[in-house]
């Protein structure tokens, strides 16, 4: 059988089991067992919420796997069954697939559990790959889940001195667990401590919260001629005087600071000559960053959970964010 975790209604969350999909596979297609899927939290708790207007109900969310091919059509080139590979997988059991773009054989010695973290590293390499970060540059990230997280690390092996921001204890230790040069609550007194550390700002921010407010309240904390890039997608409604925040873009004496966009869509799917930057070319970056633990992950794996357990784990994520972090569906 097929199990699929499946969103049915703005908070409720169940388990369907289905038949095997067992039609002919046709041109690059390929049928692939998970292994591993992780969840995205927040993307899937919007999607759960009912707040995405592309996500419909009932569906399955989730896009980050790793899976064994069980059967590849006639056009899948360059694979076989029994092939490991890193795709963006739902949280279904048997899923038929493209054998192209982001569908990539893992690396020998690259431990499975590990794997489905290169979507929300790629995510996070975004910040970098649009950013002007170079060795001995202050970078501020706020907010320290899986995709702050590891935009800090990343920044941190881009030569900045990092400082991560969060109102959570928890996260700020797991940052320091995965290397984050210095650490500072969120909060009433956080500019102070940032700008204390970064001798007077930061030359880049990356916002990974989504939360409006913090993006603006934290354009302060960033030197003349710096940038803020929006990693996180802008979620919820804020309302405030922007005439203060124009002035911090358009103005010399203010910082002519640069507002810079971090979707992970900017960049093509597929590897392109005329084009650096790819999310296939990326996401096989992240595979020798994590191969060689140069990228920490491991201290981010709160649970590994059957899937039958999907209702608790995302209500883990929403109401107990300090126990739950980077959590993972065991399929097989």
């Amino acid at each position: 059988m097929n199990r699929q975790i499946v969103f049915t209604a703005p908070w409720q969350v169940e388990v369907r089991k289905e038949a095997v999909p067992d039609r002919p596979l046709v041109g690059r297609e390929a049928l692939v067992r998970k292994l591993y899927t992780l969840i995205s939290p927040g993307t899937e708790l919007a999607c759960l919420s009912g707040g995405e207007s592309w996500f419909r109900m009932p569906g399955i969310p989730g896009y980050a796997a790793v899976s064994r091919i069980e059967a590849v059509g006639p056009e899948a080139r360059g694979f076989a069954a029994g092939d490991i590979v890193f795709h963006y997988g739902n949280h279904s059991e048997y899923e038929i697939v493209k054998a192209e773009g982001v569908f990539l054989k893992v690396p020998d010695g690259l431990e499975l559990p590990l794997v489905p973290f290169t979507r929300m590293a790629t995510v996070a390499m975004t910040s970098l790959r649009v950013s002007t970060i170079e060795l001995g540059d202050h970078v501020a990230v706020t907010g320290l889940g899986l995709i702050g997280n590891m935009a800090a690390q990343l920044a941190g092996l881009q030569g900045a001195t990092v400082i991560g921001v969060d109102l959570s204890e928890n996260r700020r230790r797991l940052a320091e667990a995965c290397g984050i040069s210095h650490t500072v609550a969120g909060g009433e007194g956080a500019a102070e401590r940032v700008k204390a550390i970064a001798e007077g700002g930061v030359g880049t921010l990356i916002e990974a919260t989504g939360v409006p407010q913090v993006a603006v309240e934290s354009v302060s904390w960033i030197r003349q001629y710096g940038e803020l890039i929006l990693l996180g997608s802008p979620r919820g409604r804020y309302e405030t005087d922007v005439t203060d925040l124009l002035n911090s873009v358009h103005l010399n004496g203010r910082g002519c600071i640069t507002f810079k966009g971090a979707h992970e869509w900017r960049f093509p799917v597929e590897e392109d000559p005329f084009v650096k930057h790819s999310l296939v070319r990326n996401s096989k970056v992240v595979f020798g960053l994590l191969k060689s633990g140069r990228l920490r992950v491991e201290p981010l794996i709160s649970h590994i959970l059957a899937p039958e357990e999907a209702a608790a784990a995302y209500d883990g994520l929403k109401n107990r964010k300090d126990e739950y972090q980077g959590v993972l569906f065991k399929w097989v």
